[in-house]
């Protein structure tokens, strides 16, 4: 991707937490698949936020070097689950598995508008890591109260375990090849203090560890357990992560070229417990395989030996002062931009180029001195999200990027509009670049 601060971002030694700021994701679900990639599968806080009622819309990211991270683009929603909840929504934390060819994608979703009461654990299907997954049903024989946070483990000898617990409760048992069914009836995880939900299972020098975060009121922290067999029972350890500051805690635990790493949320760039960021740390292990305290912080993760490339053309610019203003919007014709005074005043961009159609990565750069700014981002009509715009560039120095992976229409005739709906924003250019094959 060819854009002023590419360059910059490809020489950028640390990862910096948040990692991922223009849209709000949580419940990092992390894995590393054969084309040597670490993917990212997280929930999708959406902006406004209504609890977690509305959580929908699930994006992955993807990266070669933990520092550079490609917005893969959107693989699942609730409109295209037809046993769900009519209302849609609801879509809490994930997690994908791999086998013969096929990722499987299993997320939590209540089947009717009595949500508490009708939690299903759905299975999507593609054949890529990241394309667009075609839902499958969901797993029979499973249901009810607090039957969330899937998480699929898969053994070194090929044999696949689901987990799946909250509202105090971990339950696990063996899957199917077909990976869509029970091979053996789900039992409690036994020896676990105080779980309250988020379970991720790995396994490191032959020993299972089972983590999970507390029920510390409104400020969760991570606990584990290990064991000998990955259905327990457990041997309880201790905490490992302290409260991030966010009211929940959700995370995994990777191993990517020889570096253990911590994937988890915060709520640091809204200061909103529903509006979560997806944050890593590197994780260590004692002599005797404890984990030890992870520490937390603002710069995130070194970067590791690998290409940065984030698999996108080159970007086509659109300056900002050919685009149609509405709302009252002031153009500065001195600085080539379109300045958003107030909430609904926008922009519009019209004949974009879209290619042969499908994936792109849309960002503006812009211009604010508000501490968080928001912008209302719609493709071809279709509402897409709001984008998160922190304060940068107002006092001179280099302008910030915000933007997201939508789907283009093939051809010159794509619109995109971008409506300010907190604080001034001045909107210098369009950038789009379409994904390589």
């Amino acid at each position: 991707m060819n854009h002023p601060s590419d360059y910059a971002n490809r020489s950028k030694e640390r990862a910096g937490n948040p990692i991922i700021t223009s849209i709000f994701t949580a419940d990092p679900s992390a894995h590393v698949w054969e084309d040597g990639k670490i993917y990212i599968y997280a929930s999708h806080d959406m902006d406004p936020p209504l609890g977690c009622d509305l959580m929908d819309r699930y994006h992955v990211f993807s990266s070669d070097d933990m520092v550079n991270w490609t917005d893969e683009g959107e693989i699942l929603r609730s409109d295209d689950v037809e046993w769900g909840r009519p209302e849609g929504g609801f879509m809490w934390a994930p997690d994908c598995a791999y086998r013969n060819g096929t990722y499987y994608f299993y997320f939590p979703h209540p089947s009717g508008s009595d949500w508490n009461s009708t939690w299903k654990i759905g299975v999507a299907t593609c054949s890529e890591p990241a394309g667009k997954f075609v839902d499958q049903g969901y797993i029979q024989g499973l249901g009810g109260f607090a039957m969330i946070d899937p998480c699929v483990f898969v053994d070194d000898d090929n044999r696949p375990y689901l987990y799946y617990g909250g509202g105090g409760k971990c339950a696990g048992g063996e899957l199917n090849d077909d990976m869509m069914s029970m091979k053996t009836g789900a039992v409690e995880m036994l020896g676990l203090e105080d779980f309250h939900e988020a379970t991720w299972v790995f396994k490191r020098n032959g020993v299972y560890y089972l983590m999970y975060s507390d029920n510390l009121h409104d400020n969760n922290c991570m606990r584990y357990a290990t064991s000998d067999n990955p259905l327990g029972p457990w041997q309880y350890q201790g905490i490992f992560l302290e409260p991030t500051g966010c009211s929940t805690t959700h995370g995994s635990v990777v191993e990517y070229k020889g570096h253990w790493y911590l994937f988890y949320h915060n709520q640091a760039v809204s200061d909103h417990g529903n509006l979560r960021s997806v944050c890593i740390d590197e994780l260590y292990f004692a002599e005797d395989g404890r984990i030890r305290m992870v520490e937390q912080t603002k710069e995130g993760v070194h970067r590791l030996e690998g290409s940065g490339e984030q698999r996108l053309q080159p970007a086509t610019v659109y300056q900002a002062a050919s685009a149609a203003c509405s709302g009252g919007a002031a153009r500065a014709e001195e600085e080539a931009a379109v300045c958003l005074p107030e909430a609904g005043s926008g922009c519009l961009f019209e004949k974009v180029d879209g290619g042969d159609g499908g994936r792109a990565y849309v960002q503006f750069q812009y211009r604010t001195e508000e501490s968080l700014a928001k912008l209302h981002l719609y493709v071809n009509g279709a509402d897409w999200s709001l984008l998160n715009a922190p304060a940068v560039g107002s006092d001179g120095t280099a302008p910030g990027l915000t933007g997201i992976t939508v789907e283009l229409q093939p051809g010159t005739n794509n619109r995109i509009q971008v409506v300010s709906e907190l604080g001034e924003i001045c909107i210098e250019a369009l950038l789009v670049s379409g994904f390589q094959a």
